[in-house]
Order: C-alpha cells, then structure tokens, then sequence
C-alpha cells in the first residue's frame, strides 16, 4: 500500500487549488490514480466546496473523498493559516483492501459533538463550528461526515498538553457552573495557591483548566467572580476529586511527545498519519511555528502527514467518544495486510 500527502496554497480558493494538491501528492506517491483520498480545505472554501471535490475527484479517479473545510491545514512539510488552501492525501492498494482497525475519521461543523456519536463506534476527528464536510465526494447535508479505510490499522496518540499543579483536590461547593469552593478554599484562593509565584497576581485563565480523570476532556474556566467563585465550562459535583491543570509551552510540547511515543510500534515505522489539532494548540500557541508537527516530524521522518486545525477535536474516552479542546489527536495507520 501507498499513501502520499501534498500541501497547496493561493490566494482563491478555486476547484484548481484542490485539483493540485490531489496531483503533486499523485506523483510523490508514483501513481496514476487513488483508491481513496483525504481533502480538508480552508474555510474559504465553505461556500465553494462542491466544485473542488469534483476537480479532486477527477484528477484522483476516484470519487472516494472524505474530509472538511477547517481554520488551517498542515501536513509533514508545514503548516498553512489565512490564505486560501487545499491539503490532501492520496491512498492505494496494492491488494484486496484487508478489514482494517481503525477509529471511524469522523469531521462535524455542529457547535457539539453529535448526540448519535457519543456511543457506538470508535471516532476520531474534527469539530469545526459551520464548516462544510464531504464523504464519498459529495458534501452532507447535515454537515457531518465519516469515512471508514479498509486496509488500515491505526494506533491512536491524544496529546492534552497539560501540566497537572498540585495534589487532588475535593470540590466542596458548587451553584450550578459556578465552583464556589475547593480544597477548603474558596475557588480562585485555592488556584491562586497551587499556580506558580509569578502567576498568582494575574492568573491566566485562558490557559488553566480543571481535569477529573486524565483520559478525559478538561474543563475550562470562562470568568471569575468577584467573591472568589469560578464560572466554568461545565459544571461539577461536590465531592468529586479534581486536578488544577495548565497549558505552557514547554510541557505541552513534552507531552506531545511523550503521547505519540507511547503510541508506536518500535519495531515498524506507520505509513501515514492524521492529525487532528486545535487552533489554540498550533502556531499561535507555540509562538509562531507548531511544536506539535515538528515533534511528529522527529519521531516520524519522512512519514506522509496530513492534518487541520478545528474548535473541536473528536477521540474516544471511557465507554464512548468525547470531543476535547485544546488537544492533538494523531493516528498512526498501517497496512492490515500481514
């Protein structure tokens, strides 16, 4: 099996751009044709997305196209926001497609993760409010779309990026989303008190979030309140045991690292992978490049990558799929044929 990924960028987003990044991943690949294809357009394209799906389509030969419109595209050779911009990767068997083991590529443009894939299948993918999203080279009406690749397997890495402040702590109150109090204290004294010196007299709580268990979804602090109590994201139980947790570059990026190595089969390089990233977690996090995919790039030379950045990023969690925020969820594919 191929795979093979290219990144094309302009400054309109015409049915050419993605007809160009269907060629050049083509001819990196050394084929004629795909048996199926990854797409994400930029946003731009949320309007026009239709007549590049067909101009992929027929440069690929195949009308097996799935993906979506996202805030910015990456692949192994770079990352792309704020211009117009088509990422796609090719795919070919060299056989009978195998029954393969990976997580359904789900890509959504709902505010929340769909009621109906909460359970079920496995899923992993990208949430991104209002874009467009296409499969088997059409656009979904209800702008949801999922693609299963037979013949593939996948290993899944999920890269939170957190730095847990402190031991556990016990909720004591809470009034709806409001947690008034924690750890004896009330809720931003407690903070205060677990946040290193130089933060505690301007907190700052874009980056600072609470987690309940460490596979599952952060919970993000909106406001703060004058008597001490924290508006949060969603709300929280008395009694329930909960970490401070905070995203800084450094341990972000060492946890990107750590995720994807706990991930991957030491005795076999993947042969392509998929990265489902956050706008918050990229360049403008990292300060102006994606420590994210360059550690990716490290540990994976050479290995076609293709990717986006959404508000959303869709993984399994405990018993069913959640969507996360501020997360790099990778997969890591190979072949299923023995």
């Amino acid at each position: 099996m191929t795979a093979a990924s290219s990144l094309v960028t302009g400054l309109h987003p015409t049915p050419e751009l993605a007809a160009e990044a269907v060629r050049q991943a083509l001819e990196k690949a050394g084929r004629e044709r795909a048996d199926s294809v990854l797409l994400f357009l930029t946003r731009d394209f949320a309007r026009h997305a239709q007549p590049a799906l067909l101009a992929a389509a027929r440069v690929a030969g195949t009308m097996e196209i799935a993906g979506c419109t996202a805030y910015g595209l990456l692949t192994e050779h770079g990352w792309h926001l704020d211009q117009p911009g088509a990422a796609a990767l090719v795919m070919a068997h060299e056989a009978p497609a195998a029954k393969g083991g990976a997580p359904l590529l789900s890509f959504s443009g709902h505010r929340i993760l769909p009621y109906d894939w909460q359970a079920g299948a496995p899923r992993a993918g990208l949430l991104d409010a209002e874009a467009a999203a296409w499969s088997h080279g059409r656009l979904t009406a209800d702008t949801c779309a999922e693609v299963s690749l037979p013949g593939w397997q996948a290993r899944l890495a999920c890269s939170s990026g957190l730095r847990l402040l402190g031991e556990p702590l016990t909720v004591d109150a809470v009034n709806g989303y409001d947690l008034r109090r924690l750890g004896g204290q009330t809720a931003r004294e407690n903070l205060q008190r677990c946040l290193p010196a130089e933060l505690r007299s301007d907190p700052p709580l874009h980056q600072i979030v609470l987690s309940r268990q460490p596979a599952a979804p952060a919970v993000a602090i909106l406001t703060a309140a004058a008597d001490g109590a924290l508006t949060l994201a969603e709300p929280l139980e008395a009694g329930e045991q909960v970490h401070w947790a905070i995203r800084q570059p450094l341990a972000t990026e060492q946890d990107m690292r750590q995720s994807l190595a706990a991930a991957v089969d030491p005795e076999k390089m993947p042969d392509f992978a998929v990265m489902f990233s956050c706008l918050g977690r990229g360049p403008l996090f990292y300060g102006g490049d994606d420590r994210d995919l360059l550690v990716f790039r490290e540990q994976f030379p050479g290995v076609p990558l293709i990717g986006a950045y959404g508000s959303g990023q869709i993984a399994p969690a405990g018993n069913g799929n959640r969507l996360f925020q501020n997360t790099v969820v990778t997969l890591l594919f190979e072949s299923a044929h023995v």
